[in-house]
């Protein structure tokens, strides 16, 4: 390995992927998101980039962990109990996999995410 293999994580790096949830996920209003995936290992199990999303609400389902920072916006993440957690512009946090609930981009937000799976 060199420095070479040393990968920056932003939106200048690469191209977006748009992205729009099912149909059937989809709660409320028009949650399209842009993702800018900049990192994968060899077996593809861990992997970074930033996330992009307009307001709405969709049903989240989480198979692998995954650590967020927010650099703007507002969310609310909701689990299938009605627990709410309001996450906003500096806050960092972790979401286990296993998790299932609703994710409910109040704001145009946007995250650096790391996640393994």
């Amino acid at each position: 390995m060199s420095v070479n293999d040393i990968k920056f994580i932003g939106t200048d790096r690469v191209e977006p992927e748009a992205y729009l949830p099912d149909q059937e996920k989809i709660l409320a209003g028009n949650p399209a998101q842009l993702i800018w995936h900049c990192y994968d290992n060899k077996d593809k199990s861990f992997g970074a980039g930033i996330w992009q999303g307009e307001p709405g609400t969709h049903k989240v389902n989480y198979t692998e962990e995954e650590v967020c920072f927010m650099l703007e916006g507002k969310v609310i993440v909701a689990d299938n109990e009605g627990n709410e957690i309001t996450l906003q512009k500096g806050d960092m946090f972790a979401i286990p996999a296993g998790f299932s609930g609703s994710w409910t981009t109040v704001e145009t937000a946007k995250k650096m995410y790391v996640v393994y799976e």
